[in-house]
């Protein structure tokens, strides 16, 4: 074991089912670990919510670091189990959170570490002095009472959400990839209507809507090309029936999308996306798909609602 690194104590939660599943990658993650952390306790998660629950403990525990091993929705359980155990008793000391990207998508390990080997983050983030953290940003769904980390949308996003819940065969982001055309081959736009701090930014028909601070979705669709993730706002993007559809997925890919006509993108701090006919949404944040058949959803920023580890080299921050 290693008496260099700044964590005299940290928890390493896993999810064995992301991405391959692949138990190997878990103990590997594990053994790194141990180099760097004269104390570490591993939680493999059983249920979904698990994540969450065992976060929250930790914020409690005087742990230095959480580290995640999993995608981006066992990331957001984790940083909500932070997040919730900050709002209840704030002022204390909270553990900094690390994830790795172990899942499909991985859309906030690129926000934060572009994409680096998991291996030199967690060097870096573990080893030697003062770490550099960063306060992330959340929403808060006030409809569901769920804290998102990289973002929610409805629309083109939701659907392919939903279908690539069953290609489980397909792995990382590849899945996104496949599902995304299987949605685009027959997507019809919903007739919507979007606000923003009170004001209507767009009312009609509606390809898609995404909200959150992260600036990519399934790891490759850079959606908010313009959002920074600890700014105590939220960016939102909009996408009206003007778009030709099958065009948007390669608009996406570097931002470019901003700037077409139909599009919307604005910043603020409290949302309301919602149907317009009265049917239910689909909407999802985070890859995962809210339950219920509600027609309307809002979205407001908690600011600072989590720390996490980023790179302190300005190299890594600039190849995001």
């Amino acid at each position: 074991m290693s008496d260099t690194g700044w964590a005299a104590r940290a928890l390493l939660i896993a999810n064995p089912l992301a991405g391959v599943g692949d138990r190997r990658r878990i103990d590997e993650a594990v053994a790194h670990c141990e180099r760097l952390v004269p104390h570490l306790d591993v939680v493999l998660t059983e249920y979904r919510g698990h994540a969450e629950e065992t976060a929250a403990k930790a914020a409690a525990s005087g742990a230095d670091a959480v580290v995640v091993l999993g995608g981006d929705g066992t990331t957001r359980e984790v940083a909500s189990g932070l997040a919730r155990a900050g709002l209840a008793e704030p002022g204390g000391k909270r553990p900094a959170m690390l994830n790795l990207p172990f899942g499909s998508g991985n859309s906030f390990f690129r926000e934060i570490w572009a994409d680096v080997p998991w291996e030199r983050a967690l060097d870096e983030a573990l080893s030697g002095g003062r770490p550099r953290l960063r306060r992330v940003d959340m929403a808060h769904i006030r409809e569901t009472d769920v804290l998102a980390l990289l973002g929610a949308g409805a629309g083109l996003v939701a659907d392919t959400t939903a279908v690539a819940a069953g290609m489980l065969d397909v792995p990382g982001r590849d899945r996104y990839q496949q599902a995304l055309a299987q949605v685009m081959s027959a997507y019809t736009p919903y007739e919507g209507r979007v606000s923003v701090d009170g004001k209507v930014v767009h009312e009609g028909p509606v390809v898609l809507v995404n909200i959150g601070g992260g600036r990519y979705r399934a790891g490759r669709f850079k959606l908010m090309p313009e959002s920074v993730i600890d700014d105590g706002l939220l960016d939102i993007c909009v996408v009206g029936g003007e778009m030709d559809v099958l065009q948007l997925a390669g608009l996406t890919r570097d931002g470019s999308h901003v700037g077409q006509p139909g599009v919307v993108y604005e910043r603020g701090s409290r949302f309301v996306i919602e149907r317009a006919d009265g049917e239910g949404l689909t909407f999802e944040h985070d890859g995962e798909l809210c339950a219920g058949d509600a027609s309307r959803y809002t979205v407001d920023v908690l600011p600072g609602a989590v720390s996490v580890l980023a790179p302190a080299r300005q190299e890594l921050r600039a190849e995001l």
